[in-house]
């Protein structure tokens, strides 16, 4: 674990993993949950937390820094279910890097449990993980101007869902009618970091 400091009342932790982030995060927001621990944002990424507005910033460096990663939290409350069409442009370009039937992808997709990871990109959107390293596609070589709404898409190790229509390079392999994010709903997002999600498969048009 690596802690730095990033102005005068942020911290930036760095860690090996997407998992060792995760759990930080979960612990982090247990600590702040409990009262031991005053920040005003934490933020996880990739492989990074970051923790902004805190008191003595030096004196949770330290403590980060001899502390040991807490282990993965255990999965709680139901998973949030999103209906998907697997019907994306992208599928057998997916099935043929799988070495899979283009029905093997959706059911692979289907039967895996994910949990978001962290957020950015655009208001409403989850970074997904849970499949199998094999399962790692490359984003497209050229990136589409415009992807819909409700894309359903992978990159890398991550599944995500376009909250909104926007340019993106991810393998697109289903939509959904989902609302990702809705200034009305509260919470406006329908992910947050460590949130459980199921794809659950529906019948096309």
């Amino acid at each position: 674990m690596k802690v730095l400091p990033v102005g005068e009342d942020a911290l930036l932790v760095e860690v090996a993993s997407g998992e060792e982030a995760q759990a930080l995060h979960a612990e982090l927001l247990r600590r702040r949950s409990e009262g031991s621990l005053s920040a005003r944002e934490i933020v996880p990424a990739a492989r990074t937390v970051l923790l902004d507005g805190l008191d003595s910033p030096a004196r949770l460096a330290a403590e980060l820094t001899a502390a040991e990663l807490p282990p993965v939290p255990p999965r709680g409350r139901e998973a949030v279910e999103i209906p998907v069409r697997y019907d994306g442009p992208d599928l057998a370009d997916v099935a043929a890097h799988w070495g899979v039937p283009e029905g093997e992808v959706a059911r692979i997709h289907a039967e895996t449990e994910f949990r978001v990871a962290f957020c950015g990109f655009a208001p409403g959107f989850g970074y997904l993980t849970g499949l199998p390293p094999r399962y790692d596609v490359p984003r497209r070589a050229t990136p589409r101007t415009a992807v819909p709404a409700g894309s359903v898409a992978l990159a890398g190790p991550y599944t995500g869902v376009y909250p909104r229509s926007s340019p993106g390079g991810w393998q697109l392999i289903g939509t959904t009618d989902a609302v990702l994010w809705d200034h009305a709903r509260v919470p406006a997002a329908l992910l947050s970091p460590g949130t459980r999600v199921r794809f659950v498969p529906e019948a096309g048009p």
